[in-house]
Order: structure tokens, then C-alpha cells, then sequence
């Protein structure tokens, strides 16, 4: 199973939404299977099964609140300037926060991240592109 030391390692590389996809690598080849991120309190855990779950809390992350009126167009905006490096971590997660995004769900095995809203609904759905 992979340590916290491992997650923190392969995090400290990524600068902009550009980085994720060498980032899902990494975490794949350290063996996590899903990565639920929520916006709120930037609370990540690393699944390596349904029983084997590692919980990371960056140390510097501000208390965010998630909007209750959730907005796609919002969130795809704030995906598209995150990807391509305008923005770095913590402004896009201050942006889902606006766009209504409770958390984010990455599985590594059909190499999807879905962003889902505080009822749980889907908002947005996007295969990780391979590196």
C-alpha cells in the first residue's frame, strides 16, 4: 500500500491542471484505484480497494463554501483555464466551490473524473487523457 510520504511526493509535482495527467499516473502506478477530492475543507482520499483508504489534508488549503446553486457552464470554464495553466490548485478549487462542486471523483480504472454537486449530482464528466 502506498504512505502518505508517496501521495505528498506525487502532489508536490503538480502546479496547474496541465500536471494531472502525470499525476494520475503516478498515482496509478503507486496502486490507487480512486481519489475522492471535496472542495470544502481540500480533503483528498486515496483508495487502494473498497478497504484499504489513505485521507490526505494539504496543510495549507482554506475553508471553502461550496455554492448551493451549482452552475456547469461555471465549472467548465473554470476546468478549461485550470487545464490549460492559467490557474493554479487552489484558485480552481475556490472556482468549483463558486461552480457548486462538492467533490470530485477520479477512477483510474476507466480513467474518468467526475465533479459532482452537494445533492451528488453530476455536473461535469471527463475521461483523463493518457500520458
Amino acid at each position: 500500500m502506498f504512505t502518505k510520504e508517496d501521495i505528498q511526493a506525487a502532489e508536490s509535482k503538480i502546479k496547474t491542471g496541465s500536471d494531472f495527467p502525470q499525476f494520475i499516473k503516478e498515482l496509478k502506478e503507486l496502486g490507487v484505484v480512486r481519489n475522492d477530492v471535496y472542495v470544502s475543507n481540500g480533503l483528498s482520499a486515496y483508495f487502494a480497494s473498497e478497504d484499504e483508504v489513505l485521507q490526505v489534508r494539504p496543510d495549507e488549503y482554506p475553508e471553502l463554501v461550496i455554492n448551493e446553486e451549482s452552475s456547469i457552464e461555471k465549472l467548465t470554464h473554470a476546468l478549461k483555464i485550470h487545464q490549460t495553466g492559467e490557474t493554479d490548485y487552489i484558485t480552481f478549487c475556490k472556482q468549483a466551490a463558486d461552480a457548486g462542486v462538492e467533490k470530485w471523483i477520479t477512477d483510474l480504472t476507466t480513467m474518468t473524473c467526475t465533479y459532482l454537486d452537494t445533492t451528488g449530482n453530476e455536473l461535469v464528466k471527463e475521461t483523463i487523457a493518457a500520458v
